[in-house]
């Protein structure tokens, strides 16, 4: 078994020369150099007044506020003050079409009383409008209506500007579904203003087609209810352009319209349209409900129902699909819904020559030239 060695403290000479040796070692002092960060902490340490933990707390809890404020204007939360002459209301095609002057008045009158109790929606426009507009509008348009009259009206500065929410949507789809969702709940709005924004929503690229945009900005609606919308989109892409009233329609009336363009009445309806204007929504019906009748007749049982296309369309006698032969048999070839067809017209036409034209024409194409 190994002998353990007894340990002896060192003599106070020793530690002289320990110490001596250290220092000449670290050429700082026993702790060496001490780094520039850390002089500058002790600095700061030593000149720097002690705070009190209820300031050091208050301004923890400023530091978390400004933090939520933060995030709650780039979610849209905030209610902003944006200048009325800085929002562009046409930045989006909207999906109302008529306003109720009564009712636009009572509106008037509940923010002159009230102020406004709904702020108004806006994104930010990626470049600024003719006159320096930097928002589009998203829903608010009879609110935003209501500030531009009342400015006017009274001339009081509070009604330049107007509270609003500013949201990060663009003028996607989430933007047209935004306003849809919001007059949904607050407007009576007809088949045919729905219609007619699912069909200018895709005319300006929100949507790949008119079936996804009824799709995603009526998604809460039922089936029915979606397809009436899509019939009355239909509607607005056949009429719309003429149409003065189309608002006023209602849903009888307009799925009684969609039946006759269906039934191939297109041409006539714009027609009228074109003959006489209506003054209001009872003569601009009166000019179209004669042309509605006519095609709801012509689909009764027992009446002579007016074709979408004609069966068969005899070519003239001349072109390429006419042939006179020498024998006096006239050939000619046109086409119909079902395919392309060849006729055989003669005194000399019988079921031997059709026979033999049958033989001549299936060895033409069985060989494929």
């Amino acid at each position: 078994m190994a002998k353990r060695r007894r340990l002896e403290a060192p003599s106070p000479a020793q530690l002289d020369e320990l110490e001596k040796g250290f220092a000449r070692e670290t050429k700082g002092g026993a702790l060496g150099p001490i780094p520039p960060i850390a002089q500058v902490a002790a600095d700061a340490a030593a000149s720097g007044e002690a705070v009190d933990p209820a300031v050091r707390a208050a301004q923890a809890v400023d530091t978390a506020d400004a933090e939520r404020y933060r995030d709650a204007l780039a979610d849209g939360l905030v209610v902003q003050k944006i200048a009325v002459v800085e929002i562009l209301m046409e930045a989006m095609p909207r999906d109302r079409v008529t306003v109720d002057a009564e009712a636009m008045e009572e509106l008037k009158s509940s923010i002159r009383m009230h102020g406004l109790r709904l702020p108004v929606d806006l994104f930010e426009l990626a470049e600024q409008g003719a006159n320096g507009e930097r928002y589009g509008l998203i829903s608010g348009w009879r609110r935003l209506m209501a500030f531009r009259a009342l400015a006017i009206e009274t001339g009081d500065a509070a009604f330049d500007v107007v509270p609003a929410f500013v949201r990060d949507m663009g003028t996607g789809p989430k933007a047209y579904v935004a306003m849809v969702e919001e007059n949904e709940i607050r407007a009576n709005l007809s088949h045919y203003e729905r219609g007619r924004i699912a069909v200018m929503a895709t005319a300006h690229g929100a949507f790949a087609s008119v079936e996804d945009a009824v799709n995603a900005l009526y998604a809460s609606g039922s089936k029915a209810k979606r397809s009436k919308i899509r019939s009355f989109a239909a509607l607005h892409e056949e009429l719309g352009d003429m149409l003065s009233f189309g608002s006023h329609l209602g849903e009888r009336q307009g799925l009684r319209l969609v039946a006759a363009l269906r039934n191939g009445y297109t041409g006539q309806l714009r027609e009228a349209l074109e003959v006489g204007q209506g003054d209001d929504p009872a003569s601009e019906w009166a000019l179209l409900e004669p042309t509605v009748i006519v095609s709801e007749a012509a689909g009764k049982p027992g009446k002579k129902k007016r074709p979408k296309m004609p069966t068969a369309v005899t070519q003239p006698k001349q072109g390429r699909g006419y042939h006179q032969l020498s024998n006096g048999i006239s050939l000619m070839w046109d086409m119909d819904r079902s395919g392309y067809y060849i006729r055989l017209e003669g005194e000399m036409v019988d079921a031997d020559v059709l026979e033999a034209a049958m033989d001549g024409l299936k060895q033409v194409l069985d060989s494929g030239s």
